[in-house]
Protein backbone atom coordinates (compact mmCIF):
# COMPACT_ATOMS: atom_id res chain seq x y z
CA UNK A 1 0.00 0.00 0.00
CA UNK A 2 1.63 3.55 -0.92
CA UNK A 3 1.83 6.04 1.93
CA UNK A 4 -0.64 8.05 0.00
CA UNK A 5 -3.32 5.17 0.12
CA UNK A 6 -2.70 5.11 3.84
CA UNK A 7 -3.07 8.20 4.66
CA UNK A 8 -6.69 8.01 3.18
CA UNK A 9 -7.32 4.53 5.07
CA UNK A 10 -6.20 6.39 8.49
CA UNK A 11 -8.61 9.63 7.46
CA UNK A 12 -5.51 11.62 7.85
CA UNK A 13 -5.66 15.27 5.63
CA UNK A 14 -2.90 16.99 5.73
CA UNK A 15 -3.08 20.70 5.68
CA UNK A 16 -1.55 23.00 3.15
CA UNK A 17 1.99 23.10 3.86
CA UNK A 18 2.72 26.00 6.46
CA UNK A 19 4.66 29.49 4.99
CA UNK A 20 7.98 30.65 7.05
CA UNK A 21 7.43 32.97 9.85
CA UNK A 22 11.13 34.61 9.06
CA UNK A 23 13.75 34.14 6.57
CA UNK A 24 14.04 30.77 5.90
CA UNK A 25 12.60 27.88 4.02
CA UNK A 26 10.53 25.21 5.07
CA UNK A 27 13.23 22.56 3.58
CA UNK A 28 16.23 22.12 2.32
CA UNK A 29 17.38 19.18 -0.26
CA UNK A 30 20.87 18.17 0.08
CA UNK A 31 21.73 15.23 -2.25
CA UNK A 32 18.95 12.49 -1.01
CA UNK A 33 18.39 14.12 2.47
CA UNK A 34 15.45 16.97 2.89
CA UNK A 35 16.12 19.12 6.31
CA UNK A 36 13.26 20.39 7.49
CA UNK A 37 13.40 23.86 9.71
CA UNK A 38 11.09 23.52 12.75
CA UNK A 39 7.63 23.10 11.99
CA UNK A 40 4.87 24.72 14.88
CA UNK A 41 1.37 22.91 15.78
CA UNK A 42 -0.64 25.36 13.26
CA UNK A 43 -3.55 25.32 10.94
CA UNK A 44 -4.30 27.90 9.06
CA UNK A 45 -1.65 30.24 9.76
CA UNK A 46 -2.39 29.87 13.67
CA UNK A 47 -1.61 27.78 16.66
CA UNK A 48 -3.99 25.46 17.54
CA UNK A 49 -2.66 26.01 21.07
CA UNK A 50 -0.32 28.47 22.93
CA UNK A 51 1.89 27.89 26.35
CA UNK A 52 4.04 24.98 28.45
CA UNK A 53 3.63 21.62 29.52
CA UNK A 54 3.12 21.61 32.97
CA UNK A 55 1.62 24.59 33.51
CA UNK A 56 -1.71 25.18 31.51
CA UNK A 57 -1.02 22.47 28.87
CA UNK A 58 -1.73 18.67 30.05
CA UNK A 59 0.40 15.77 28.15
CA UNK A 60 -2.55 14.72 26.15
CA UNK A 61 -2.11 18.29 24.85
CA UNK A 62 1.31 18.41 24.27
CA UNK A 63 1.15 15.00 22.38
CA UNK A 64 -1.64 16.47 19.92
CA UNK A 65 0.28 19.41 19.57
CA UNK A 66 3.03 17.13 18.19
CA UNK A 67 0.90 15.07 15.47
CA UNK A 68 -0.61 18.50 14.74
CA UNK A 69 3.30 19.85 14.54
CA UNK A 70 4.56 16.29 12.12
CA UNK A 71 1.32 16.03 10.14
CA UNK A 72 2.39 20.11 9.13
CA UNK A 73 5.86 18.29 8.42
CA UNK A 74 4.98 15.94 6.08
CA UNK A 75 2.63 18.53 4.07
CA UNK A 76 6.01 19.85 3.43
CA UNK A 77 7.63 16.70 2.45
CA UNK A 78 4.80 15.96 0.18
CA UNK A 79 5.17 20.05 -0.94
CA UNK A 80 8.81 19.49 -1.52
CA UNK A 81 8.80 15.72 -3.18
CA UNK A 82 5.60 16.02 -5.02
CA UNK A 83 4.53 12.12 -3.93
CA UNK A 84 5.28 10.86 -0.24
CA UNK A 85 5.94 7.39 -1.62
CA UNK A 86 9.44 8.70 -2.49
CA UNK A 87 10.20 8.93 1.52
CA UNK A 88 12.70 5.92 1.70
CA UNK A 89 13.31 6.80 5.88
CA UNK A 90 12.61 9.51 8.66
CA UNK A 91 16.08 9.76 9.94
CA UNK A 92 15.72 11.70 12.77
CA UNK A 93 13.55 13.99 14.22
CA UNK A 94 14.56 16.88 16.85
CA UNK A 95 11.34 17.95 19.00
CA UNK A 96 11.49 21.24 21.78
CA UNK A 97 8.74 21.49 24.35
CA UNK A 98 8.00 24.27 25.85
CA UNK A 99 8.15 23.35 29.38
CA UNK A 100 7.48 24.80 33.00
CA UNK A 101 10.21 24.13 35.18
CA UNK A 102 10.36 20.75 36.33
CA UNK A 103 8.69 19.50 33.95
CA UNK A 104 10.32 16.62 32.27
CA UNK A 105 7.62 14.18 30.08
CA UNK A 106 9.02 15.68 26.73
CA UNK A 107 9.37 11.99 25.23
CA UNK A 108 6.12 11.26 26.04
CA UNK A 109 5.25 14.49 24.33
CA UNK A 110 6.97 14.08 21.20
CA UNK A 111 6.00 10.14 21.20
CA UNK A 112 2.59 11.98 19.32
CA UNK A 113 4.83 12.83 16.75
CA UNK A 114 7.09 9.73 16.62
CA UNK A 115 3.82 6.91 16.89
CA UNK A 116 2.17 8.88 13.71
CA UNK A 117 5.31 8.39 11.84
CA UNK A 118 5.29 4.90 12.71
CA UNK A 119 1.55 4.36 11.68
CA UNK A 120 1.80 6.34 8.26
CA UNK A 121 5.34 5.24 7.11
CA UNK A 122 5.92 2.07 8.54
CA UNK A 123 9.57 0.92 9.44
CA UNK A 124 10.50 3.70 7.49
CA UNK A 125 9.18 5.90 10.03
CA UNK A 126 11.50 4.83 12.78
CA UNK A 127 13.68 7.35 13.47
CA UNK A 128 16.74 8.72 15.84
CA UNK A 129 14.99 11.41 18.10
CA UNK A 130 16.04 14.28 20.42
CA UNK A 131 13.81 15.31 23.27
CA UNK A 132 14.36 19.44 24.27
CA UNK A 133 12.66 20.91 26.99
CA UNK A 134 12.65 24.92 26.27
CA UNK A 135 11.88 27.82 28.36
CA UNK A 136 10.11 29.59 25.43
CA UNK A 137 9.14 28.52 21.51
CA UNK A 138 7.85 31.08 18.42
CA UNK A 139 4.58 32.61 19.11
CA UNK A 140 4.46 30.64 22.28
CA UNK A 141 4.10 27.33 20.59
CA UNK A 142 4.00 24.70 23.20
CA UNK A 143 6.43 21.92 20.70
CA UNK A 144 8.28 22.90 17.57
CA UNK A 145 9.81 19.77 15.46
CA UNK A 146 12.50 19.82 12.93
CA UNK A 147 12.97 16.81 10.60
CA UNK A 148 15.66 14.68 8.62
CA UNK A 149 14.16 12.32 5.96
CA UNK A 150 16.01 10.39 3.41
CA UNK A 151 14.02 10.03 0.19
CA UNK A 152 14.68 8.17 -3.71
CA UNK A 153 16.51 9.64 -5.49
Amino acid sequence: MSIEQRLKELKLDLPAPPKPLANYVPVVRVGDLLFLSGVLPSRDGQLVMTGKLGQGLTVEQGVEAARIAVLNGISIIRSSTGSLDLVKQIVKMVGYVASAPGFTDQPQILNGASDLLITIFGDAGRHARVAVGAAELPRHAPVEIELIVQIMS
